[in-house]
Parts: C-alpha cells; structure tokens; sequence
C-alpha cells in the first residue's frame, strides 16, 4: 500500500477551508487504497500565532521532525502549510528521501500587508523560495495559477476542492424567524474577509453571519443590526445555508472560498466580487452574480434559480478533486523519476469513485 504524509500547520480545533480540505482528503485518499499519515501541531507543545491566537504554532526541532518522517516511513510528502512544521519538512525532504509536493491555499502576503506595513513583494519572494523547492505546487483555481506563475512559481497544478453533497443540499426547514430577503455570509470574522463591504450595504430584509474570528465582537457592536450567530459545523450549518436566500462572499483574497460552494450546493446563489475564486467556480455559469458594486450583485443574485447554484455545484465532487491530488502525485515523482533521483513507485492508483 502507497502510504502519503500529510503535514499541515493547520487543524482541528480550527475551522476553516484549509483543515476541512485535508481532513476529506485523507478519508478519501484511505478510500482508494493509499494509507494517509497526518503531521500535524496536535502532537507538539504549541504557541498561539500572533494575530491569529486560534491557530496554534507547533514548537519542534529539526531533528525531532526528521524521526518523526523516519517513523512514517512514506512514499510521498505532501506538504500543505508554511508555518513551522511545513518549514521544516521541507528543508529536511529537500535533502533526499521521498518526494515530496507543497499547496497554496492562502494568500499569506495580503493577509500580512492588512495587518502591518510588510510589502508583499517580500512575502511572495519569500513564499517563492519555500514552493519552488518542491516538485509541484498545488492550487485550487486556473486564475491563482496563471498569478503565481508570473509572480516566478514554478510547477503549479491544479487541484481544486469539492463539496460534501449529502450533507450541502436544499432543505424544507425554516431556520430563520427574520425579515426577508435573508443575506447570508459564513467564515471567519476578521479583516481580510472583508467583511464589512457587505456589513454596510444597504439591503433590504436582514443580514446575518456565521463564523467567529478577532473582529467578531468589534462588528457586533459596529453593526447592531446585523444578526451574527457565531460558529456552526455540520448538520446545524447545512440547515442555515439552505434557508438563505443569498451568499454574499465579500473577500478579495481568498484562493478558493469552500463556503462558496457550499451554499451553492445548499441551493443558495452567490454574490461577490470578480476576483479570484468566485470568478473561477462562478464564471459564466449563472450560479451567482459578480461585480464591482457588491449590492448590486447582491440585488441581481435573488433573481438567480436554486436549480442554477445546485447545478454548478455538481461539478465539484471530492472524488474528482482527490483524483487529480493523486495524479499530481504521479506526475511529481515522474518528474523527479527524469531527473535521476530515486522513484519509489506510487502503485496503479485505482480511480476513486463518483460522489
């Protein structure tokens, strides 16, 4: 059996797009027969992350990550974060053993730029540095590829993400006792969502938000009219997409926004900007409506049928999105394989089946 390490600075008791991605993964990885080993900071001492004291920075060493790779004895790395674990994965794959793969999932130079004077060329030269080393960077949309690629990243691959459609689908239960029409927002509060391009629209019925984050308590007082909820997971949030009757998705630097195609599945259309992410799931399909003037999409967005978000929805499965991870890895260590390392064979992959 094929056994893949995972290692990721991001995971549980966070919730956000990145960890709820690999968890999937890996439960469909184990599928189609490939044994999935996560490294992850719940098996070190941890520090809160300045600005983000939720996420919880591992404290390790060199070598300590070196026997832990040994003990996994994989075929493959595959590594998803750049914080600390992430870092020194792979300077220590970097100097032989098994291949091994990064991901770009978050916008780390824009993020940082909101928060303090850092110029973003720095944080991209340095993010360059860190994926270039690998055999392949995976990311989730064709416009983040083409950006990185001219930012000087090489190898990128597409890898995009899907929805869990038994539990995102349309409902028959109220949720909400407010006036209509019900402007939904989910995610984590703070600044880089940018959050109150849709807080401060003027709309008709009521805005509410789901999610938690460091500006929740600030937007609260801020926005008093604005209904926010807190964190809700599983069947709770399921019943809260559906009964809305539009998903305003206001970031301007989110890759991806799983959120986005959750409430698309939920039978609930999207208003956003046209940017990266919405302009890849969205596009011309007719699920939502993008534009500069987000109350104008907004606005345009309830116009837009149910059916025309579920049916843009059906093209993001995680079996679809686990197969191309799989045939990424393939083509990374052929591509290592050309250029006379050793190969460890990844064995013949059986397709994982249709969701």
């Amino acid at each position: 059996m094929t056994k893949i390490l995972i290692v990721t600075d991001a995971w549980r008791p966070q919730i956000n797009g990145v960890v709820r991605s690999l968890e999937r993964l890996s439960e469909e990885l184990i599928k189609v027969g490939i044994d999935v080993d996560m490294l992850t900071p719940q098996e070190f001492r941890t520090l809160p992350c300045p600005t983000y004291p939720e996420i919880r920075l591992a404290l390790t060493t060199p070598g300590q990550i070196a026997r832990r790779i040994d003990r996994s004895n994989p075929d493959f790395v595959h590594v998803a974060t750049e914080g600390p674990l992430g870092i020194l994965t792979r300077r220590i794959v970097s100097n032989g053993g098994p291949g091994f793969t990064t991901s770009y999932h978050t916008r780390f130079p824009e993020y940082l730029s909101a928060r303090l004077p850092v110029p973003e060329r720095l944080t991209y030269a340095w993010l360059r540095s860190f994926h270039n080393r690998s055999l392949g960077c995976m990311v989730a949309t064709e416009t983040l590829k083409k950006d990185l690629s001219a930012r000087g990243f090489k190898n990128l691959m597409t890898w995009s993400r899907g929805v869990d459609q038994t539990l995102f689908h349309p409902r028959h239960e109220p949720v909400y006792d407010l006036p209509r029409p019900i402007f939904l927002n989910v995610g984590r509060v703070a600044v880089e969502k940018n959050l109150e391009a849709f807080l401060k629209l003027d709309l008709p019925g009521s805005k509410v938000v789901i999610g938690d984050g460091p500006h929740l308590e600030q937007l609260r007082r801020k926005y008093p009219a604005v209904h926010f909820l807190g964190p809700k997971v599983g069947q709770d949030l399921a019943r809260h997409y559906t009964d809305a009757d539009v998903f305003v998705f206001p970031s301007k630097t989110d890759t991806f926004g799983n959120v986005v195609i959750e409430a698309l599945a939920s039978g609930v259309p999207v208003a956003a900007y046209p940017v990266m992410g919405p302009l890849d799931i969205i596009g011309t399909s007719g699920a939502g409506a993008l534009s500069e003037d987000l109350r104008e999409a907004a606005l345009m967005a309830l116009d837009i049928s149910s059916e025309a978000a579920i049916a843009r929805a059906r093209d993001f499965t995680w079996a679809g999105t686990t197969q191309q991870f799989i045939n990424n890895v393939t083509e990374a260590q052929t591509r290592r394989n050309d250029k006379g390392r050793p190969l460890k064979q990844i064995i013949q992959l059986r397709p994982a089946e249709q969701d």
